[in-house]
Parts: structure tokens; sequence; C-alpha cells
């Protein structure tokens, strides 16, 4: 997949691709003789966890560190490595479910705040 078909997929604009790409996030697979970036399924994957993870406002550190434990997690690296990997990953685990129950509580008090201002504004 060329950068545009990823943009459209994914909802982020090119630019944003550019700039994973510029830090480090994600690196298309190849590039074609003219220099187009191409795109693997595996690199969409790798985007759409990104773009999970705005979700929940990590940094761009966050992610490249998460990124980087999952490939020595689910690489054919040492052993101790990748159970090292995964214990950090679970612990990323719990931050991420702590991030989003914050998330369902902002969300349930925007949802009392409408509902204030549904009731006065009637």
């Amino acid at each position: 997949m060329h950068i545009g078909e990823v943009a459209e997929r994914s909802g982020l604009s090119s630019r944003t691709l550019r700039h994973y790409e510029q830090i480090g996030l994600l690196v298309p697979s190849e590039r074609t003789d003219g220099g187009f970036r191409v795109y693997s399924d595996e690199d969409m994957r790798r985007l759409m966890t990104i773009r999970r993870m705005k979700a929940l406002s990590y940094s761009t550190a966050e992610m490249g560190r998460l990124l980087e434990l999952l490939d020595i997690a689910e690489g054919d690296g040492p052993e101790a490595e990748r159970r090292q990997a995964r214990a950090e990953l679970d612990a990323m685990q719990a931050d991420a479910q702590a991030r989003r129950a914050k998330l369902a509580r902002d969300l349930e008090r925007a949802d009392e705040f409408l509902g204030i201002l549904a009731e006065r504004l009637a």
C-alpha cells in the first residue's frame, strides 16, 4: 500500500505518517525505485496500534517503547529478554486499563454536563 491508501484506511494524514517515519515509530517496509513508500499489512497493524495508543494520550516516546517491547516479546530472541519484555508489557497493559477507566469517568461527566445543559435550556 502506498501512503495515500494507508492514510485513508487509518484515518490519519499523510503528514502524520511521515512524522511517524521521521521519529522512527513507523518505517515503511520498502520504497519503490521512484522513492514512494510501500507499507505492508504488518506496517498497517503497527500503525493501528499507534493510533489506538493516541486515544489513551500516550507520548510518542511511550509508543516507541511499547512497540519495541512488542517486537522483542513476539520475536525469536533470547527467552530472558522476551520474558522481561512481557513483564514490562503487563505493566503497560495495566496502565492502559487505568487510562481507559479515567476516560470512561470523563465521558460520564461529559454526559452529565450535557444533560444539565439540556435540562436548563429546555
